[in-house]
């Protein structure tokens, strides 16, 4: 049931190895250690060895039928020796000197493990600030930030992969224009992501075209935060939306928002008195979607939708709804896994254990959106397509949240939730949150679907491997589709290749043109629309890319982070095509090639930086190729053909497979 690519991923990442560093394990093997691990904790809730033995093997047969998968650190160390199993962390920043550097090592080490962290550097003060002691003056976030993307590059995690970062800012903070041009320079930071903690003032003062002010984040004068700065609210956010049309970042949090939706949120009375709640959320993990509290850690697994496909659609093709009682099973035997998780895991550091046991959040997901969509025979930007999300968002949400109360009536309620809103409207929850949607890069291609509720993002392309040899390969299900309905070919597989998606291709029905659409096919405000109908359902946030085509303008970039706050998102992150100087895929035709690039059918595919798992060919711009002290091998495996992988230093952090093509980021 696992293609090629799914078996190399695998045996480059996740398979134990022996002490000479060879692969001693299959995916028999993985699996059956993930599910006896995760399992085994169950022995604290009175089950029999043999009732361990039987939930261990349907946990494995759950993964191993890519019903479900969870994140990549628990499939990579569950069953080791102080096994880390959690996705993501977000680590406090201080603003002292001792406090900064001690996060820095705190997360380098659990880079080392696997796992991913966020930061808020909004309570370090701004440059040029004094110094308390001494006669020098601040260097300001951004120059922190630096200090940690430096020690991130220097840790490989677990042999593995490089550690991933968000560095976040609130927009009231004195160097938010600093901030938010950190990237514009994309050899800079290369292993964070870059949000702006969005205020709903801030959003008000944009609309309504007033002044904002930049606050000083620790100074008071008469009990109010000393004003640093006053500056045209619409002129900042135009900063914002003109660096991310030029670079895809920053993002946009919606901070308050975020911090209203959580149960567990500082709530105080008129004199300022906490009524309830234990956190202020300041920032969330390195893809947006899962905001934690300081310390807080948190455990993500995802459902493959296209496994819960059931009946024949009315036509006779594909099929006509989702198997409603098998994806409940389903889904309630998930956020039994994942609570189980919680127990089973070693944590880095014991406030982080402490955070995470006392809140026991967990992050359930969907994969596979757009493929059963498809198979549904509903085009991704349609009414019809917002409503399906709408109504499966409602089951997901109500299931997961049943199921989680059923594990408090089992297990007991998580140990805060008595400072919750949970606890303060009388209803038992296991876990404080139980809903996220990732962007299940890796775990999509292990459970052979299409990545979180992303569109398809190319349908054919051309593999380029060693010696030379160009394959063609195409999305297995337009392939059969295509030869079923009589219109395969070799030459048109090749045309779409060439433009990556079916919109400007001939030969192709045009009904089949307007149910496979593609990312750059897709209006923007679909993208949004997208994100928003599963935004209403889930507890945490949703990480999605809102994409663009190169010819976009500012106005629409600017109309989509104004779309998404009014539709009630959490966050947003664009990407416009091409939009980096050193973007290693574009969307280009042959025609637009250099002649020396034109032979052989070279070209390139459908592809950006931010694009998670995108298999494409790509063609480096002549002076990057040429110039080898730009880029170094790296002794990671590519996961489509097995060669080992470039990196290029100087644009982002991104591989690129010189044999095949394949890139990530």
């Amino acid at each position: 049931m696992f293609s090629e690519n799914a078996y190399k991923v695998l045996n480059k990442r996740y398979f134990l190895r022996d002490d000479e560093g060879l692969v001693n394990e299959d995916i028999d093997g993985l699996f059956s250690r993930v599910a006896g691990c995760v399992a085994a904790v169950e022995t604290r809730w009175g089950l029999s060895s043999e009732a361990i033995s039987k939930l261990a093997d349907t946990y494995k047969q759950f993964m191993i039928s890519q019903q479900f998968m969870p994140n990549s650190p628990t499939l990579m160390n569950a069953g080791k020796e102080q096994g880390q199993l959690s996705a993501c962390f977000v680590l406090p920043v201080p603003d002292n000197l001792e406090g900064i550097f001690e996060t820095c090592k705190n997360a380098a080490l659990i880079h080392k493990t696997g796992g991913g962290t966020g930061f808020s550097f909004s309570r370090i003060r701004p440059r040029n600030d004094r110094v308390a002691h001494s006669v020098g003056v601040a260097s300001g976030p951004v120059s922190f930030m630096m200090v940690y993307d430096a020690a991130t590059e220097a840790i490989r995690q677990g042999g593995t992969r490089r550690g991933a970062n968000m560095g976040m800012l609130r927009i009231d903070h004195p160097d938010i224009e600093h901030f938010i041009s950190a990237k514009r320079d994309t050899s800079k930071l290369n292993n964070f992501n870059i949000s702006v903690a969005v205020t709903d003032k801030f959003m008000q003062a944009v609309k309504d075209d007033a002044d904002f002010d930049l606050v000083h984040p620790s100074r008071l004068v008469d009990g109010q935060p000393e004003v640093m700065n006053t500056v045209r609210a619409r002129e900042l956010f135009d900063t914002i939306v003109q660096n991310a049309h030029a670079t895809g970042e920053p993002g946009m949090v919606f901070i308050d928002r975020i911090n209203q939706a959580d149960p567990l949120v500082l709530t105080r009375d008129a004199s300022g008195q906490v009524i309830y709640g234990t956190e202020d959320i300041e920032a969330t993990n390195p893809c947006g979607e899962q905001p934690l509290g300081p310390g807080d850690a948190c455990n993500l697994g995802s459902i493959n939708l296209v496994k819960f496909l059931t009946g024949a659609a009315t036509d006779g093709c594909g099929f006509a709804d989702f198997d409603w009682p098998r994806l409940g099973e389903a889904i309630e035997l998930a956020v039994r896994f994942l609570d189980d998780v919680i127990d089973a895991n070693h944590y880095p550091f014991e406030f982080i254990r402490q955070a995470t046991l006392n809140n026991r959040r967990i992050g359930l997901g969907l994969m596979g959106w757009a493929e059963a969509l498809i198979l549904m025979g509903i085009a991704y930007d349609s009414e019809a397509a917002i409503a399906k999300a709408d109504e499966l968002g409602v089951f997901f949400q109500e299931t997961a949240h049943r199921a989680s109360r059923a594990l408090a009536a089992e297990r007991g309620n998580f140990p805060n939730w008595q400072y919750s809103t949970w606890g303060s409207n009388g209803v038992p929850m296991r876990n404080a949150t139980v809903t996220t949607i990732a962007p299940t890069g890796t775990i999509s291609i292990i459970a052979g679907t299409s990545s979180g509720i992303e569109p398809l993002f190319a349908i054919s392309y051309l593999r380029r491997v060693l010696g030379g040899m160009e394959l063609l390969e195409v999305n297995p299900l337009f392939e059969q589709v295509a030869k079923d309905r009589g219109f395969y070919s070799e030459e048109l597989m090749r045309a779409i290749a060439s433009q990556g998606t079916l919109k400007h291709v001939p030969g192709v029905p045009e009904d089949i043109r307007g149910l496979w659409t593609c990312a750059h096919d897709i209006d923007y405000i679909w993208h949004v629309r997208m994100q928003a109908a599963f935004q209403k359902h889930i507890d945490n946030a949703v990480s999605k890319t809102i994409n663009f085509p190169y010819e976009a303008t500012t106005g629409q970039v600017r109309d989509a982070y104004m779309a998404a706050w009014d539709q009630g998102l959490k966050g947003i992150t664009v990407y416009r095509d091409r939009s980096r100087s050193g973007q290693v895929l574009n969307i280009q035709k042959a025609d637009d090639l250099p002649k020396k690039h034109r032979s052989a059918g070279r070209a390139g595919t459908v592809t950006s930086p931010q694009t998670r798992g995108a298999l494409a060919l790509a063609l480096l711009p002549e002076a990057i190729a040429e110039d080898l002290s730009m880029r170094r091998i790296c002794d990671e495996l590519c996961p489509q053909c097995g060669a080992k992988a470039e990196r290029f230093l100087k644009f982002e952090a991104c591989r690129r497979c010189p044999s095949c093509g394949y890139t990530k980021c």
